[in-house]
């Protein structure tokens, strides 16, 4: 097969052809090289006669027939398709495409289109382009909740059927899982995996009963959460399936990967599970360069931020955890098992954006103990590190990462460092230290909770301490007065994270500890600490209502510093933001410092043992 036919498919929708109908479609197909700035498609003027496949650089695509000097409404990359629509429909429906920068595209001609698009990927490529309203944006997006994914009544059985009868249920049902009510609210299932491991493969007869080789306690999620988190759930956990119930713990059906397909979140399960079957290090890399045509995708789908950065954050996930283990297979010396790998910051609470680093750790199994093990491991996840930046990920520079000896240890070296730091906050960076580690996450090895979390879950019982580190935190204040100057024209740029973001993911991760909640991301923990002493009801709404705007601007503004070829960071000019959005950052920092001063005033009269009693009663 010659090189066109194999870039053709590795790509939708042509991945599920033959090869030689791979070889056919290259065939018919042309390479064509186009400058900066050249109109390479007008289909909403003249019906276009070909499919475009964009093999290097970006275009850009207005899909909805504005204006060229308004902003484009999508700019993709390599692997990405357009033109089909209106070379398969002959109608001049659109899109307007326009070279970003230098382009090479393959061209297909219409009498070759048909075929590709009646494959199975091609056909699930259309479902997906049309699950995306481009013609009213202004409606919300399908799918937001996993109870719209849920297509069909429940699949029921009971614990002492066979397998041969469960079967002849899932069979009839065309379901792929049962459901076994075990009561309170909790489910056993049988699913078709589970059949071919536990009862074909190893060789029971069918008068086994479901309850020997069902799951004996199904994973559930309650209707109304949201799509990403599902998505997060079944990604992390590798389920086959989730059972969705109602507040009453009435089951209302189940959903699987596939189910998200044809959900804007979809496009991150596809990508994630190609990550997950990817066999080198260079193919993960090659992987990852899709992560910013992801993430703008997310972005002008209007999801909501933090279902945005969810999303991504599942895909960030299995790069790092399948470059850790491609790079400990080749090592054969070390072990997996011995390591826990642990994200922090911004990525341990699954709000990573482009200009994110990478924080990350280690736990160590108490077997990796002497110094020439533990540097060995460390070499290897160097070796991490320097994957993940050919990948295009930004790796911590200030030493956040197991390549270093304060951030990779076994799990007994960081219970006594967390203790020390609950201790003696200002010794040995503790501050810094413990702030980084409460948002750790764990991708890879144990899931248990993180040391640190486990040491720091009593630390109101060090009232100094506590009060130390919430102090710390309010010294990273909403500069309502930059902003004002900003606005006046005595200043031009903004820091979205130092002088916004980052005092509220302060304050939420400090209120949540007084009330001794496990939450990770910042809304989660706003809404555990909601109606507390530190925070008000209304208070933390408002701060929730905060932390979305400033992160669908941040958002917008990364990916539009990238687009332009810019360094990607959280400082931005204000004069090119819009003025709605200059309004909102202006009104958001007043927001913030006004909680910042209650908080700063509490300090000062109250005890942290206080701090966690409701106030809304």
């Amino acid at each position: 097969m010659d090189g066109l036919a194999r870039f053709l498919g590795a790509n939708p929708p042509f991945c599920s052809l033959s090869e030689s109908e791979l070889e056919s479609v290259a065939a018919a197909a042309r390479v064509v090289d186009h400058p900066a700035g050249a109109l390479i498609l007008d289909a909403f003027t003249t019906p276009g006669e070909d499919l475009f496949v964009v093999m290097t650089g970006q275009v850009e695509l207005w899909t909805t027939g504005g204006a060229q000097d308004e902003p484009a409404d999508e700019i993709i990359g390599p692997g990405c398709v357009f033109g089909h629509s209106t070379a398969l429909t002959g109608a001049a429906v659109g899109p307007r495409a326009v070279a970003l920068g230098p382009v090479r595209l393959v061209e297909i001609p219409r009498k070759g289109v048909a075929s590709v698009f009646s494959s199975p990927d091609g056909v699930r490529f259309l479902v997906q382009d049309l699950s995306v309203d481009r013609v009213r944006p202004q409606v919300p997006p399908r799918f937001r909740t996993v109870d719209e994914l849920v297509v069909s009544a429940p699949v029921i059985g009971e614990a002492d059927m066979t397998v041969t009868e469960a079967a002849r249920v899932m069979t009839e049902r065309s379901s792929s899982y049962l459901a076994v009510p075990q009561g309170n609210g909790q489910f056993g299932m049988l699913t078709d995996t589970v059949l071919r491991e536990h009862v074909v493969a190893a060789g029971r007869p069918g008068d086994t009963p479901v309850a020997d080789v069902m799951i004996r306690r199904a994973m559930t999620a309650r209707a109304g959460t949201p799509t990403a988190d599902v998505l997060h759930q079944l990604a992390e956990h590798r389920l086959d399936h989730l059972l969705v119930v109602d507040a009453s713990g009435e089951l209302r059906g189940a959903v699987d990967p596939q189910d998200f397909l044809t959900s804007p979140s979809g496009a991150g399960m596809v990508l994630r599970e190609n990550v997950r079957r990817a066999g080198s290090a260079d193919q993960v890399v090659a992987l990852a360069r899709q992560l910013p045509v992801l993430l703008g995708d997310l972005v002008r789908q209007r999801r909501e931020a933090s279902e945005t950065t969810a999303v991504y954050s599942t895909v960030l996930d299995a790069i790092q955890r399948r470059v850790l283990s491609l790079v400990l297979a080749g090592r054969p010396e070390l072990d997996e098992a011995e390591v826990t790998w642990m994200l922090l910051g911004s990525n341990g609470r699954r709000e990573p954006t482009l200009g994110s680093d990478i924080d990350s750790a280690v736990v160590f199994a108490e077997s990796v103990d002497t110094p020439a093990r533990a540097a060995a491991y460390r070499s290897a996840f160097a070796e991490v590190a320097d994957v993940l930046r050919r990948a295009g990920l930004r790796v911590d520079r200030h030493g956040a990462t197991p390549g270093s000896p304060a951030f990779s240890r076994t799990r007994s070296q960081w219970r006594a460092a967390a203790q020390q730091w609950l201790v003696s906050p200002l010794d040995d960076q503790g501050m810094l230290m413990a702030s980084l580690l409460l948002d750790g996450r764990p991708i890879q090895g144990d899931p248990a909770q993180p040391v640190v979390n486990e040491v720091f879950a009593d630390v109101r019982d060090h009232p100094g301490t506590m009060k130390l580190l919430v102090r710390e935190s309010l010294s990273h204040r909403a500069q309502l007065r930059s902003v004002r100057d900003v606005l006046a024209g005595r200043g031009g740029t903004f820091d979205l994270k130092t002088h916004a973001l980052r005092p509220v993911v302060e304050i939420a991760r400090w209120a949540a500890l007084s009330v001794r909640s496990p939450e990770l991301s910042t809304r989660a923990r706003l809404s555990a600490a909601s109606g507390s002493m530190l925070l008000p009801t209304e208070q933390a709404q408002t701060l929730i209502e905060v932390f979305e705007v400033l992160q669908r601007v941040r958002l917008r503004q990364q990916l539009a510093q990238f687009e332009r070829g810019e360094r990607v960071s959280d400082v931005v000019w204000m004069r090119r933001l819009a003025p709605l959005d200059r309004s909102l950052v202006a009104q958001s920092v007043r927001e913030i410092s006004t909680v910042q001063k209650r908080l700063y005033n509490i300090l000062q009269y109250t005890s942290p043992q206080e701090w966690g009693a409701r106030a809304d009663l």
